[in-house]
Formats: structure tokens, C-alpha cells, sequence
């Protein structure tokens, strides 16, 4: 049976890589070991990993990182979540998963490393099958009536009957929705940057600049690519009613962007001071918990 392999260091983590064949899955999962829901992926990845019969050359390969340890590897992965799921082969990614969807999680693997041995047995349920009903082919009745009965099943709500429920526009329920993502979104860790790029390769200079000052101050962030996503990238704006990038969060009210955070840190030295979690020059990302999208805070 394949095992979940914890790889401790980046040495460890290119020298594994560099040993595998170019035709080997590589299924990269990130953690963190004070995310709930990364405990709970770790023990569903060992299962499935227990699927998959070891071969030599190995068809493939499952590994498990901490991001926080090693955000150098995250950043190049951009990893903006935990759990997280890297999938690729021969250096290139195919696939990122971010949640804990268990479903999403095994269709990724068995889409591009096939289908393992696991039959239901391991802590794993196989795929349901649906199999097709005789009824199903026979005419549906109006509202579900034949024969003098009603199907509920087969009922539909008609012009007359009354509504159920108040009418909202899409657009109306479409809004709603958003903000509550991002709601969600500017908790995801108690710092959180929305910039243009990661971290690692910011797009714009006012990101930069306010990557430099979180790592000198210490400070563990989780971080937003809002060039990856147009929906956060419009919402944000009226969101925080601040029309430019980036935006800084912390404990989940708004700060500003770069100038309001420079004046913020004149006026007050320790404004970071709740927040810091790494000694002065080594600050980084922090993969929160809370955070769903775009796929998985930065570690």
C-alpha cells in the first residue's frame, strides 16, 4: 500500500521530487497543525493513499507539508488556504483543490492518477451508482397526478398556487452571497492582505511594500490574490468602501491600504503587536482556518 509521506524540509521535498519518474502523480496535500479541518483531510489522504498498490516506478506519489514550516514552498504553490491540494506531474500542476471537500478531493486523484484498489473497505465509501427506475421512463402527469394520486414527487408548484416564499432578484441574492464570502474572507486569519500577485511575486509596488513591512514586523498573515478573482477583486471595493489595492485587515475590521497603514504605525508603533507571531525580519504567511477560496492564507 502507498503511505502519506510528511516531508519535513524543503531539502526533503526536492530530493523526494527528484528521485520520481516524470510520469509520476505527485499529490501534494498543505497543512497546518492547528486547523481542525487539515486533521480530518490528513486521515482521509492516508486512506486513499492506502488505495494505490506501490509499483516501481511508482504511478504515484502522496506527500503531506506543513505550510507554515515551509513557506517558501507554499508561496511558489500558492497556497492562500488550508487544507490545500497540489496535484501534478513532471513539474507541471494539474490540478489545486482548496477545502475539505472529500468528494472534490478523490475525483482530483482519480482523474489524474486513476482509480486505486479501495472498494469501500479502507474508510473510504466508493462512488455511488445510480441505477435507472422503470417509472422514471413512464410520462410524467401534470403536478404529479395519476391515477387519481398524487406523486409529490413528480409535483411541481403551478401559476395558481400560492408563493411559498418572498421573490428576490439574482442579482439581489448574487450580492448577498459575495458578501458573505467576503465576510469570511477578512476573518480568514486575524491579518489578512488583499494584493495584486502573493507574496511571493507581488504585481504591484504598493503590495510589495506592505509584504516588506508585515515580514519586518513580525507579523503571520494570510494574503488574497484579488488578480485571481474578479468577483472578491469588484466586491472588495464595496466591501470596504476603499476603491484601490491593497487592502489590510486585522481582527477583521478594515485598516486601509499602504498610506493608511504607514500613518497607523507612525501614530502607533505596536499596532502589529497582537498580531505578531515570528521575530522581527521573519514574518509570513499563516494559513487560516476559516478561509475557502480561491482555492486554500498564506503559510
Amino acid at each position: 500500500m502507498s503511505t502519506l509521506t510528511d516531508i519535513r524540509s524543503a531539502s526533503d521535498f526536492n530530493s523526494h521530487i527528484s528521485s520520481l519518474p516524470p510520469t509520476t502523480v505527485l499529490v501534494i496535500f498543505f497543512h497546518t497543525p492547528w486547523a481542525a479541518p487539515c486533521a480530518q483531510m490528513s486521515l482521509i489522504l492516508k486512506t486513499l493513499a492506502t488505495s494505490y498498490r506501490p509499483q516501481t516506478p511508482p504511478t504515484v506519489s502522496f506527500l503531506s507539508l506543513d505550510a507554515e514550516t515551509l513557506p517558501d514552498i507554499s508561496e511558489s504553490y500558492d497556497v492562500t488556504a488550508v487544507p490545500f491540494l497540489v496535484i501534478q506531474r513532471d513539474g507541471k500542476v494539474l490540478e489545486q483543490v482548496s477545502g475539505s471537500d472529500v468528494s472534490k478531493i478523490r475525483d482530483a486523484v482519480e482523474r489524474h492518477a486513476g482509480k486505486g484498489g479501495n472498494t469501500g473497505k479502507v474508510g473510504l465509501p466508493p462512488a455511488l451508482e445510480v441505477e435507472r427506475r422503470e417509472e422514471d421512463d413512464q410520462p410524467a402527469q401534470a403536478n404529479g397526478e395519476g391515477n387519481g394520486e398524487k406523486n409529490l414527487s413528480r409535483y411541481a408548484p403551478g401559476a395558481s398556487d400560492p408563493a411559498t416564499a418572498p421573490e428576490m432578484s439574482s442579482t439581489q441574492g448574487q450580492k448577498e452571497e459575495l458578501n458573505a464570502r467576503l465576510e469570511e474572507l477578512v476573518k480568514a486569519a486575524p491579518v489578512m492582505l488583499f494584493m495584486k500577485g502573493t507574496p511571493s511575486a507581488p504585481q504591484c509596488g504598493f503590495s510589495r511594500t506592505i509584504v516588506g513591512i508585515l515580514r519586518e514586523k513580525g507579523v503571520r498573515y494570510g494574503f488574497f490574490n484579488i488578480l485571481a478573482d474578479e468577483d472578491v477583486r469588484s466586491g472588495m471595493k464595496d466591501f470596504s468602501d476603499w476603491p484601490t489595492f491593497p487592502q489590510l485587515y486585522a481582527g477583521g475590521e478594515f485598516v486601509g491600504g499602504l498610506d493608511i497603514l504607514k500613518e497607523e504605525l507612525e501614530s502607533n508603533p505596536d499596532f502589529f503587536a497582537p498580531y505578531v507571531a515570528a521575530p522581527k525580519g521573519q514574518g509570513g504567511m499563516a494559513a487560516p482556518e476559516a478561509q475557502k477560496e480561491p482555492a486554500t492564507a498564506s503559510a
